[in-house]
């Protein structure tokens, strides 16, 4: 595996392929929430066979209670519906209008997809939901709202209207609903003019709201109180107002990632109240410090992508819970970074440090790393007690910095006896690194300026895996004999360019 794929690969997992909700153990779902959402996706997949007596025409009726008229490329709203239904399909259709005489006789609706069709605020009329008293799901993503409906029930669980051109919300879309669980409102164009006030009120219950790529210059207050997972990424924020973020104490997950936050937009309390935020993403922001007063509870913090220099002693010092800490893609120094940054932080097991301006390994690094990425800093030399600590790191990546072999401690890996992944691909290493753990099943060396091997570097690496050697400068006659003698299970690739070795070798 090249550095690119295993570092990308790696990047992933972490911050993309595993929802939040998966990395962290005896995470509690809404499990009241699920099961109503499936029940009526499940209803509306059902077994095709028409088993009542009237169903509108192309469509299916898989029960008495359930049509799907879904993907029919519909015109108009269908007729011949019976009144009795609770779940209606009306997805990937060109509809551009509801039919207030058609829709507000549906008394007993629980569900209503209209996904994907051209329905316009004009066309969605706001007296037909009056009589829907028993809606509770509503699906209106993709379509082309301006507005938000006026009036939606009070029986609502979930209301998704995403991707629309929403600017504007009225008090009782989403207010006075108690039972209303999840909102999304992402993709739409709505600043904090046409988000009211009070547009949440009497919704408490309120625990996922989505509000990303849309066009607001703050986080918005008096949001529901019992919101647990918050989406604010992809906007203009600049600010977040004094305590607008004051009583939402279940809130684990808090997404900001992709605005214009600052240090000065940020106030000490600003994330000081929530007590369960788990999850808290900064990344890609204009931050110049790490935030003050963070939470205990923290176990994924990203600040990748802002304009931090340093890490002070105290900022980190209460986030005793942190996991991941990610500082990628700033301008952090190797001095201004305080040897007790990162001292009370015992349970932190993945760090990210590479892109930034690093001259030397960080000093005082967590002592439970296992995961450690340095990569692409200006890392000159590592010496002997740069690694005395770390004795729990499994992953070592120090690929693109500036190592010459004489600036590397023969004893510096001496105290990693856990170690299974080293990168040093892209320095300018003339010969392996003396003194390199038993424990390595990867070793990468590739794109340095190797011209020897010995086995004297290689011996007791007995269950190496993998050794990566490409674009070196070695020759067949630069390879001591007896080098791979003790490297069973082996595959060497050594692919050179010009006069240089050309040839992959299979061992086991």
């Amino acid at each position: 595996m090249g550095t690119v794929d295993w570092f990308l690969g790696h990047l992933l997992l972490l911050l993309a392929s595993i929802p939040y909700s998966f990395l962290l153990k005896n995470y509690e779902e809404d499990e009241d929430e699920d099961d109503d959402l499936s029940l009526s996706t499940s209803q509306l997949r059902g077994d095709p066979v028409q088993n009542v007596s009237v169903c509108p025409a192309q469509c299916t009726c898989p029960t008495e209670e359930t049509v799907d008229c879904g993907g029919l490329d519909l015109h108009i709203f269908p007729s011949n519906i019976s009144k009795d239904i609770q779940h209606l399909s009306l997805q990937n259709n060109q509809l551009q209008e509801l039919p207030y005489h058609e829709l507000s006789r549906l008394i007993n609706l629980r569900t209503l997809n209209l996904h994907d069709n051209l329905i316009t605020s004009d066309g969605l009329p706001d007296e037909a939901f009056e009589s829907l008293q028993s809606l509770q799901y509503i699906y209106l993503a993709n379509n082309k709202l301006s507005v938000a409906p006026q009036f939606l029930p009070h029986t609502l669980r979930i209301v998704d209207l995403a991707a629309n051109c929403l600017t504007w919300l009225y008090p009782l879309t989403f207010g006075h609903k108690p039972g209303l669980r999840s909102v999304y409102l992402h993709n739409n164009y709505l600043n904090n003019t046409g988000l009211s006030f009070d547009a949440f009120n009497g919704s408490d219950a309120v625990s996922t709201l989505i509000l990303s790529n849309n066009r607001l210059t703050y986080v918005p207050q008096n949001l529901p109180r019992g919101v647990v997972r918050l989406h604010l990424q992809n906007n203009h924020i600049s600010r977040i107002p004094k305590g607008a973020l004051s009583s939402q104490g279940r809130l684990r997950e808090l997404y900001l990632q992709n605005n214009y936050l600052s240090t000065d937009g940020l106030s000490h309390p600003t994330f000081s109240k929530l007590k369960s935020l788990e999850y808290l993403d900064l990344s890609n922001n204009n931050l110049t410090e790490v935030p003050a007063g963070l939470p205990a509870n923290i176990v994924i913090l990203h600040l990748g992508r802002n304009h931090l220099k340093g890490l002070p002693p105290e900022r980190l010092s209460r986030v005793r819970g942190l996991q991941y800490l990610l500082l990628q893609s700033n301008t952090l120094t190797t001095s201004e970074m305080h040897p007790e940054a990162f001292a009370h932080l015992r349970s932190l097991h993945t760090l990210h440090l590479y892109n930034n301006q690093l001259d030397g390994i960080p000093p005082g690094l967590p002592r439970r790393v296992r995961s450690l990425m340095l990569l692409h800093n200006q890392i000159a030399r590592i010496g002997l007690n740069d690694f005395a600590t770390t004795y729990a790191l499994t992953e070592l990546n120090l690929s693109y910095n500036r190592l010459y072999s004489a600036h590397i401690h023969r004893l510096a890996f001496r105290k990693l006896r856990l170690l299974e992944t080293l990168d040093i691909s892209g320095n300018r290493l003339t010969l392996l690194p003396a003194g390199l753990p038993t424990s390595l099943q990867v070793l990468n060396l590739q794109k340095n300026q190797l011209n020897a091997l010995s086995p004297e570097r290689l011996v007791n690496l007995t269950i190496l895996k993998e050794l990566h050697l490409a674009h070196n400068r070695l020759k067949i006659s630069s390879i001591s004999p007896g080098t791979w003698h003790e490297l069973h299970g082996l595959k060497v690739r050594q692919e050179g360019t010009g006069r240089e070795l050309h040839n992959v070798y299979s061992y086991g």
